[in-house]
């Protein structure tokens, strides 16, 4: 119990600082949209039961309508048809939800352009500068995208050639599903893939090969530049949805300050 005690005792005292990489669940957090004939997810909503009236005089309380995968929220294997026979949400060990986590920051990079695309070298140069990937750690992929949540347009970044929202190469989707130590990817955009990944070989090469190998994805997370580049430990929430192909999550980092 002493390292629990320490752990309370450092939250209280602010030398383990909680950041929420949480985005607010509303009507209007932005959700992917996918052409014809492809279906879509629905927007958030909240239908009240009842507030404190002739329906329930002493509690307020609403049902809710959503998606698995609207605003920030985990990606189960199972989502994508290379991960068919692997976990759904539910079947996700509660251990696999508590990992260290380590940032890549390429916020000017996509900046600079939409459509930027983490590769292998750029990987291979963080762990030169900073150690090798951590066994079984989250890569939080950092791009700035979280500055545009609050409008679905720009959020999206649309035209008529589709969306413009900064991923990774068919080539580093498929090194970090097959020979990273990652437990999975985290990004701040609306998907794991970019973009323009519809038109890559394959399609969205990110949910291919990384839910296929069994890993995992987070999404339209916030506050990534409040972390470290190493030393943060993200606590990821997701609804234990029986056949769940993913869930909305409540997603925290703790950071060590000295």
């Amino acid at each position: 119990m002493a390292l629990l005690d320490q752990l309370i005792a450092g939250i209280r005292n602010a030398t383990i600082e909680v950041v929420d990489l949480t985005a607010r669940l509303e009507s209007t957090t932005p959700i992917i949209m996918l052409p014809p004939p492809f279906g879509n997810t629905i927007p958030f909503s909240m239908q009240e039961i009842s507030r404190y009236d002739e329906r329930g005089p002493a509690w307020y309380w609403n049902n809710i309508s959503t998606g698995e995968h609207t605003g920030t929220h985990f990606d189960a294997p199972v989502h994508w048809v290379t991960g068919r026979d692997g976990e759904d949400v539910s079947s996700v060990p509660a251990t696999s939800l508590i990992a260290p986590a380590v940032v890549l920051d390429f916020s000017a990079e996509a900046a600079a352009d939409a459509d930027f695309l983490l590769e292998v070298e750029h990987v291979r140069q963080w762990e030169s500068a900073h150690g090798a990937l951590p066994d079984g750690c989250w890569l939080l992929y950092r791009t700035g995208w979280d500055a545009r949540s609050g409008s679905q347009q720009d959020f999206l970044n649309a035209n008529e050639t589709g969306p413009h929202t900064p991923g990774m190469s068919i080539e580093c989707a498929k090194w970090l599903a097959n020979e990273a130590p990652i437990i999975g990817v985290g990004v701040e955009t609306v998907g794991t893939d970019a973009g323009t990944a519809h038109s890559f070989d394959p399609p969205f090469p990110c949910h291919s090969h990384l839910l296929g190998a069994g890993k995992y994805g987070l999404t339209q997370l916030q506050n990534v530049a409040r972390l470290p580049v190493t030393g943060a430990v993200v606590i990821a929430g997701p609804l234990p949805i029986v056949a769940g192909s993913g869930s909305p999550a409540r997603v925290l980092a703790l950071v060590e300050h000295a």
